[in-house]
C-alpha cells in the first residue's frame, strides 16, 4: 500500500461508501478529508468540510483553500445524487444538478488537485459511478453524468499517466446504503427483483466498494489506469443483466 501519512480527499464522505473508504483508508494510517453538505460529521474519521457540490463556486473556493494546505496523494469522487425521470418529462433543472454533482464537481476536483500531485510525480485519482452506465429506465440524469465520468476518467488516464498520476473508476451494483434501502425496503417486490438478478445472491455492502477503491489507490496499483471496475455480484452481466 501507499506509505503511511498519504492524505486523500472523498466526496459524499460522511454516508455509505464514502464513509466506507474512509474508514479503510484510515485503517490503512492514512489521513482523509472529507467533502459533505454536513451530516454525519460524528462518524466521519478525518478533517471534514461543509460544502454543496452542487454550488459550482462555493466548491472551487474550498477546493482552492485544500489544494493550498494539503499535499493529496488521491482523490475520490464518490458524491452523486439521483433524480429519476422518464426522457419524455425531462426537467432540466434537475438534469442541471445532476450533472453539476455528478460530473462537473468531480471534473472540478481533478483539476484543483492535479498541479500537487504533478509536482510530487504521484497522485491516485478514483471516482465511484455505477452499473447503471450500461442503462436503466428513468436514469437519463444519473446514468448520463456518470457515463461522463467515465469517459473523462479515461482522458484523465491519457493526460496525466506521464506525471505518475492513475485514473480508475468503480462501478458499484446495488449496494446496502440507506438510500437503497429506503427505496428498496425489505419485503418489497423492488428488493427481491434486483437481489434475483444477483448471481452472487446478495447485495453488496459498502466495504466491498471501499476495498476495491483502497486497492486503486494504493502505490502498487501503478499499471492500472483508465478502466471501470465493475464490482457488482455479477448483476451487470448478460443482455438482462439490469433489468
Amino acid at each position: 500500500m501507499e506509505q503511511q501519512g498519504s492524505t486523500y480527499l472523498i466526496t459524499g464522505a460522511t454516508k455509505g461508501i464514502g464513509l466506507a473508504c474512509a474508514r479503510a483508508l484510515t485503517a490503512q494510517g492514512h489521513d482523509v478529508v472529507g467533502l459533505a453538505r454536513g451530516d454525519g460529521d460524528d462518524e466521519f474519521p478525518g478533517q471534514l468540510y461543509h460544502v454543496d457540490l452542487a454550488d459550482r463556486a462555493g466548491l472551487a473556493a474550498c477546493l482552492e483553500q485544500l489544494a493550498a494546505t494539503h499535499s493529496f496523494s488521491g482523490l475520490v469522487n464518490n458524491a452523486g445524487i439521483v433524480e429519476p425521470q422518464l426522457v419524455e418529462d425531462m426537467d432540466t433543472a434537475a438534469l442541471d444538478r445532476t450533472l453539476q454533482v455528478n460530473f462537473v464537481a468531480a471534473a472540478q476536483c481533478v483539476a484543483a488537485l492535479v498541479p500537487g500531485m504533478r509536482s510530487r510525480g504521484y497522485g491516485r485519482i478514483v471516482s465511484v459511478t455505477t452499473e447503471l452506465v450500461l442503462g436503466y429506465p428513468t436514469r437519463t440524469g444519473y446514468g448520463g453524468s456518470k457515463a461522463a465520468l467515465v469517459s473523462a476518467t479515461r482522458t484523465w488516464a491519457l493526460e496525466l499517466g506521464q506525471y505518475g498520476i492513475t485514473a480508475n473508476t468503480v462501478a458499484p451494483g446495488p449496494v446496502e446504503t440507506a438510500l437503497f434501502v429506503a427505496n428498496n425496503p425489505p419485503g418489497s417486490a423492488s428488493r427481491a427483483a434486483k437481489l434475483g438478478r444477483i448471481p452472487v445472491g446478495r447485495f453488496g455492502e459498502p466495504e466491498d466498494i471501499a476495498r476495491v477503491v483502497a486497492f486503486l489507490l494504493a502505490r502498487e496499483s501503478g499499471y492500472i489506469t483508465g478502466q471501470t471496475w465493475f464490482v457488482d455480484g455479477g448483476s451487470s452481466l448478460g443482455s438482462a443483466g439490469l433489468f
